[in-house]
């Protein structure tokens, strides 16, 4: 078929139902009534689509964050799980530090130093040292190993035995401790 046959076949359609419309007492330029219930149809249908589709479109976006607050919270577990490997080796340095700081040595300068780097690098990225003394005694920071009669009102932490350490706020390890009060 040319394209005059098929235009040909188009008017002639066109014809049959402009025909088919006027003998049912339809008017031409007017929408049938099966017309207008398609219609409504078809948007109803739309709008279900769309609506669909943002839903999908808003579960992929909390997907997303979901795994990538998992991704980081899985990194920082394993740069702790780092760190706390890595705590007896700043317990060696600070053994080391404290028995070469008496004779005051090259080699005790060189270790203060590599502690000092060490204890720095680790503080930038978010570990924390306990280790004071004179304030408060805290459970969820001190363990304390050793207890001196005092006044009895308020325990004070008298000397840190054993330093502890936060990584990003979570305690990795407490702080042993005397306590006085």
């Amino acid at each position: 078929m040319g394209d005059e046959s098929l235009n040909d076949a188009v008017e002639a359609a066109e014809e049959i139902v402009a025909e088919a419309n006027a003998s049912a007492g339809f008017d031409a330029g007017a929408d049938a009534p099966g017309e207008v219930d398609e219609r409504s149809d078809v948007e109803r249908e739309r709008d279900e689509y769309l609506g669909t589709l943002q839903r999908l479109q808003a579960d992929f976006e909390n997907y997303r964050k979901r795994v990538a607050r998992q991704a980081d919270d899985a990194a920082t577990r394993a740069a702790g799980d780092l760190v706390a490997k890595l705590l007896p080796v700043l317990d060696a340095f600070d053994l080391a530090v404290a028995h070469f700081t008496a004779a005051d040595t090259d080699e005790g300068i060189a270790l203060a130093q590599a502690r000092g780097l060490t204890l720095d690098t680790l503080a930038k990225e978010g570990l924390e040292r306990i280790d004071e003394v004179g304030v408060l005694f805290d459970p969820t920071v001190h363990d304390a190993v050793a207890h001196d009669a005092g006044d009895g009102e308020s325990q004070v932490v008298e000397e840190v035995l054993r330093a502890g350490y936060r990584w990003k706020g979570a305690v990795l390890r407490p702080a042993m401790v005397r306590v006085k009060g």
